[in-house]
């Protein structure tokens, strides 16, 4: 199987949890954070449903530079617009990368702020650090809304909520 499928595959696979996730962010709690370091659910939300972007950046272009491009954030306070954000993102993500050839992938991205240099790595890494990027900022939602009370689907198994409806379906 080819680069470009394997990594479509995982993308696909990502998206769904990540969909699971984004769908059950309760309406009225977009400006909760859980700490006054901690980004709001909105922002949180929001980076989430943006991430799937990076994808088409990491096959389309040959870098970022926070200094000529400055990150404009959007701000949707309701989980519907979160995830036609979130679902426009990765169509358009996903439809670059399978347009894309694995010669383009062993191409230099740089990441900057100008003549600061955040990351250089291959385009490939690019798409595998857009993907930690959505887990990572998946899994601080998921702490999130269990401290909302909100029960929490599963990743790549079960979550305690699920494990314990299954359980108190089998007694």
């Amino acid at each position: 199987m080819s680069i470009i499928k394997l990594l479509l595959k995982e993308v696909e696979q990502e998206a769904q949890i990540t969909r699971n996730m984004l769908s059950i962010v309760p309406n009225d709690k977009y400006d909760w954070q859980p700490h006054p370091k901690s980004m709001s659910l909105q922002k949180l939300t929001n980076h989430i449903a943006e991430l799937p972007g990076w994808l088409t950046m990491a096959v389309t272009t040959d870098g970022l530079d926070f200094a000529a491009n400055p990150y404009e954030p959007t701000f949707h306070n309701n989980t519907a617009d979160v995830l036609d954000v979130f679902e426009n993102q990765l169509a358009d993500g996903r439809a670059n990368l399978e347009s894309t050839s694995e010669d383009e992938l062993s191409k230099p991205w740089t990441l900057r702020n100008g003549d600061h240099i955040l990351s250089a790595m291959t385009k490939y890494e690019t798409i595998r650090m857009t993907l930690a990027q959505i887990i990572h900022h998946r899994a601080q939602l998921g702490v999130y809304l269990r401290l909302l009370n909100v029960a929490i689907p599963g990743s790549y198994g079960p979550s305690a909520d699920e494990l314990e409806k299954m359980a108190q379906f089998a007694s």
